[in-house]
């Protein structure tokens, strides 16, 4: 019940940054900026002290490991693959344009436009 009421509390965090950013539409857009990033960062402070907080930021800790474990293609390979991928495109693109000219001839010839 504790971590709903932690929730809660971060849910109207928000809630009442964003109304202050309202709220202050006569003060300058710093203060009014600054309304929403406070109420963000105050609900996100408290939402991490709920354990489904903890888990998410855990969660977050794991993926950035994992992300450091990619293999990422070296310069040559990332060239490579682009120009198999750009190559693909144009003998698709003409491949496209060839079914579409007959298709387009076969529809003339049946409506007998075709010469």
């Amino acid at each position: 019940m504790a971590d709903k009421l932690k929730l809660l509390v971060a849910v109207m965090l928000v809630i009442s940054g964003v109304a202050g950013f309202y709220f202050l539409a006569d003060a300058p857009t710093v203060v009014r900026v600054l309304s929403v990033i406070v109420g963000v960062v105050l609900a996100g402070v408290v939402a991490g002290m709920s354990a489904p907080g903890k888990q998410f930021f855990r969660f977050t800790l794991e993926a950035r490991d994992e992300a450091k474990k990619v293999v990422w293609p070296t310069r040559k390979e990332t060239i490579q693959m682009t120009g198999v991928v750009m190559a693909f495109v144009v003998v698709m693109a003409l491949f496209l344009w060839a079914v579409d000219s007959i298709l387009m001839w076969l529809v003339k010839l049946a409506m007998g436009q075709g010469s």
